[in-house]
């Protein structure tokens, strides 16, 4: 096959597949607020959340960061996006089950995350909710799924919400509008190497 023969049957190739994606883009002509669930072993579920936080504020978009769990280490993110006024950032957890070893605490912790999530949830001046690990106190019972998927499915139309953490239930990817299941192939901690300033902290 000559280079121009290539080039050709490459060109046809791509707008055969031009074709097919500006159909679904024609198909696609909702304008609402997505439900977002990242979850699985691997990482990159919250990672995930704040790359789109990050678009949001770029669009001028008002957010609200609610950090279940997490709490007990200090991170970039946390550090970066308390810089921006139009941003609501709130990290309610006091650390990991394992490293709190108190159930009632940790339940505690919970509920009062969840209540400030759900005032987001309800409040049409928030663009986006972000409310990281919440996966987790949903699979150790430290708050109500039901008020979780009430709250989520009630939000303002034009809200975007997004949930993370490990082992999302079914019935939350279930009302989910995109749901990535993140899946740990290496993990450098896994070798012996500490977590990093920029990759994990």
């Amino acid at each position: 096959m000559t280079d121009e023969a290539a080039r050709e049957r490459h060109r046809r190739r791509m707008q055969r597949q031009k074709e097919l994606v500006d159909a679904r883009i024609a198909r696609a002509d909702q304008n609402c607020g997505v439900l977002v669930v990242n979850t699985g072993n691997g990482k990159g579920k919250s990672s995930s959340a704040f790359g789109m936080v990050a678009r949001a504020l770029g669009h001028d978009l008002r957010v609200a960061v609610v950090q279940f769990i997490k709490g007990s280490f200090a991170t970039g993110e946390e550090a970066f996006f308390r810089r921006f006024p139009e941003l609501e950032y709130h990290v309610m957890g006091e650390g990991f089950t394992w490293e709190t070893q108190d159930a009632e605490r940790d339940r505690e912790s919970a509920l009062a995350a969840w209540e400030k999530a759900a005032g987001f949830l309800a409040d049409p001046a928030i663009d986006m909710v972000v409310m990281d690990e919440l996966n987790i106190a949903l699979k150790l019972g430290l708050v109500p799924l039901d008020q979780v998927l009430d709250a989520l499915q009630n939000r303002p139309t034009h809200q975007h919400a997004i949930v993370t953490g490990r082992a999302a239930p079914a019935e939350l990817i279930e009302i989910a509008d995109t749901v990535t299941e993140m899946r740990p192939i290496k993990h450098a901690f896994d070798a012996g190497i500490m977590a990093q300033k920029g990759v994990e902290l």
